[in-house]
């Protein structure tokens, strides 16, 4: 009976020690893996919303690490997005249209490789109550922004349309303070992009009036936003850009196609966001992705110097764009 106990106890010891054996070696090539990866730095322009989601499915299906990359996922600092990855602290970066033409007449040396969505879904917005129906009704009412001067340029663009005066709006800074909570205090109207600001304002039964920029001017109907990188990535490290670039238009096509899925996947990725909102905007705002242009991503460049000679002609530029080297398409997988 001793013999046999000690063969049986003996037997235990071997056989966990192939199981941890197996465990430790598989580890390691986890490990191995891993560390043969190139590692890349993605900065949002903002919180994780519906307009990333791409980028968050793209990391859980793998599609990065099946381009050979490993890809952090992080938040603009104080110095945003646009400079870092000029800098080269960050290979790629969230923008939009707007921001990069500023910043490429600044001669900063960052470039558009993907429209996230490919027409501009945003407005201004009031509630019902506030009786503001058409940008001629923008008089006399006080509106609130981020202080930027392309806020009044725009403003005053649409209100040119109907005989009105952007002089006759009261322009205040609302900072960091949410839609809801200003229009409830003392704004009338603010600038918001509909897939996600007007989605939850009708998850909050709140009814808006919304004029949107593309119903005034096909010169407002800019890449907003979109995926960036810097020249010497595009210089030096090409095949890194045309990896992560084919990762996240996989990203992207799986959100368009299979939207509760990936709301699901930005929810599981970024716990703190309201799953409800989440699931609502992102089934708004998958068919916006690609809309009519032939494949997700790609950038027109009619759209860039429209937009361009707009803020040229409305004194927000120094000089005109070279739009030709803002953006490029080049990045995009084949169809």
């Amino acid at each position: 009976m001793k013999r046999i106990l000690f063969f049986i106890v003996m037997l235990v010891i071997v056989l966990a020690g192939c199981v941890n054996d197996q465990e430790t070696s598989g580890d390691n090539s986890n490990a191995q893996e891993e560390e043969e990866l190139e590692k890349v730095t993605l900065v949002l322009d903002w919180t994780p919303n519906t307009n990333h989601t791409g980028l968050y499915v793209a990391q859980a299906e793998e599609y990065f690490k099946q381009e050979g990359l490993k890809v952090d996922i992080t938040l603009p600092g104080e110095s945003g997005a646009d400079q870092v990855v000029a800098s080269g602290q960050a290979e790629f970066g969230i923008s939009a249209q707007e921001s990069i033409t500023e910043a490429r007449i600044q001669d900063i040396p960052i470039v558009s490789i993907a429209a996230i969505i490919q027409h501009n879904t945003s407005g201004f917005a009031s509630p019902v109550d506030k009786g503001i129906t058409s940008p001629a009704d923008y008089a006399g009412k006080t509106y609130g922004g981020w202080g930027a001067p392309v806020e009044a340029a725009v403003i005053d663009s649409l209100m040119k349309q109907e005989s009105a005066d952007v002089n006759d709006v009261n322009i205040i800074n609302m900072g960091n303070t949410d839609f809801f909570t200003a229009v409830e205090r003392d704004v009338d109207f603010a600038w918001i992009y509909y897939g996600w600001t007007g989605v939850e304002a009708e998850l909050r039964d709140v009814e808006l009036n919304v004029q949107y920029l593309t119903d005034y001017s096909d010169d407002l109907d800019y890449y907003t936003p979109v995926i960036t990188t810097n020249e010497s990535m595009i210089d030096e490290n090409p095949d890194t850009v045309e990896a992560f670039m084919a990762a996240v238009s996989k990203g992207y096509q799986y959100t368009i196609e299979s939207p509760e899925e990936a709301a699901s996947i930005l929810v599981e990725s970024v716990p703190d966001l309201d799953a409800e909102l989440v699931e609502a905007s992102q089934a708004w705002l998958s068919p916006q992705y690609q809309d009519d242009a032939e494949q997700w991503g790609i950038q027109d460049q009619q759209t860039w110097e429209n937009y361009s000679k707009w803020m040229y002609e409305n004194e927000l530029l120094e000089k005109e764009l070279d739009a030709a080297q803002a953006f490029t398409n080049e990045f995009l997988p084949e169809k």
